[in-house]
Order: structure tokens, then C-alpha cells, then sequence
């Protein structure tokens, strides 16, 4: 499940415009969504969490609350994503039961992503790799982070920031089971078409390896 195009939802006040673009990620391929909102009022995010939900089921995807465990219980999201300022992931883990996804923002960290690890993390994500709008003062991992990364743990690595379709191949061959792209896909102007573009590097990978 925790493998191929995860989808980070950008800032949007406006739930239908949300809902369309989400739901044209979701046509395109991805694996898993994230719900990320920093602008929005505490009700606006619990009601766009309710109806990304009821979207992501359609397509049988899962939904992740960036940041607020709080949203993501009361909107019944799949799991939630935290960083760190945030709430612990042990305490994420116990909050939310065995059910559900927690991820970790471990940023240049592998000691991070080990302690996450341990506290029952089902992901851990590492970036920015590239330069990013979004974060552009993230710390900047060498790419062999993620091969490291892979020797030591045993969960699916996310790579972030800054992705495209010209970059993402080397985060991909360096071992990443996940990238995660918010510009990438939601401001090209066709949403769909960016997802499957995106999508279709890790079929690419699996017909590599399986000719090898």
C-alpha cells in the first residue's frame, strides 16, 4: 500500500476546487493522500478532511492529516503525518491504534527516522531533496540518504520536496517506495496527466527489476 505517488494537497480555501484536483490526482494514480492545510481555520479543515475522506474511499486510497492528530481522528482519516513540532509518534501511534498510518518528517535525519522507527512509525519521509517553495529553508539530504536509509530500516521511505518529473527518477533508483509532490502535480495544468506521468516511474522501476 505505502508505495508509488503520494499525493500533498496545496493550500485551498475552496473545498470543491480541492475536491477536483484531489480527485484528478486520485484518477491519475496516486497511492496516498495527504490533506496539508497551515491557512485555513480549525472547522474548514476538519470539513475538507471529512470530504477528502469520503473521496479517497471512492478510490480506495488512504488519507493522511498533515500536523493535527486532533483533525485527523474527528475527520476519520487514515492516519496522520507529523513533524517536529508536532506531537510525538509514540504518542500518534497509542492515539490512534494499530489501524491506522503514522508518518514522520525525519528531514537530513537518519537518527530521527530510527527513533521513529521504534515508536511505531509506518513511514518516514526525508527531504527537501530539491529546492522547494514550500520549505525553502528545509534541510537538503544527499539522495544517498535514502540508500542508507533503506540498509537500516525496515519501512517505506518518502521522499520529498521540490520533486518533478525530471528529478524524481534518481530519488526512485536510490531506493525511495514513495515521493511526495505537492507543485508537481497540483499546478501543472493537467493534474491527471502530471500524476500519471509521476505514477509511471515506479512502473518503470518494477519492469527494470523484473528484466534484471
Amino acid at each position: 500500500m505505502l508505495r508509488g505517488l503520494y499525493a500533498v494537497t496545496p493550500e485551498c480555501s475552496d473545498t470543491p476546487n480541492l475536491l477536483r484536483a484531489v480527485g484528478a490526482a486520485l484518477a491519475g494514480g496516486a497511492s496516498l493522500v495527504q490533506y496539508r492545510s497551515k491557512c485555513v481555520d480549525a472547522e474548514l479543515r476538519l470539513e475538507q478532511t471529512i470530504a477528502l475522506r469520503t473521496l479517497c474511499r471512492q478510490h480506495c486510497v488512504p488519507l493522511i492529516v498533515n500536523d493535527s492528530l486532533e483533525i485527523a481522528i474527528r475527520g476519520g482519516a487514515d492516519g496522520v503525518h507529523v513533524g517536529r513540532d508536532d506531537v510525538r509518534p509514540a504518542v500518534a501511534r497509542h492515539a490512534l491504534g494499530p489501524g491506522k498510518i503514522v508518518g514522520v518528517s525525519c528531514y537530513d535525519r537518519l537518527e530521527l527516522a530510527q527513533e521513529a522507527q521504534a515508536a511505531g512509525a509506518d513511514y518516514v519521509a526525508f527531504g527537501s531533496f530539491f529546492p522547494s517553495s514550500i520549505k525553502p529553508r528545509a534541510p537538503r539530504p544527499p539522495v544517498d540518504l535514502i540508500t542508507r536509509a533503506r540498509r537500516a530500516l525496515h519501512l517505506p521511505i518518502v521522499a520529498i520536496g521540490g520533486i518533478t518529473r525530471e528529478n524524481a527518477g534518481q530519488l526512485i533508483d536510490a531506493g525511495a517506495q514513495m515521493i511526495a509532490v505537492i507543485h508537481g502535480i497540483f499546478a501543472a495544468a493537467d493534474v491527471e496527466c502530471a500524476a500519471r506521468d509521476l505514477k509511471a516511474l515506479f512502473e518503470k522501476e518494477a519492469s527494470i527489476h523484473e528484466e534484471s
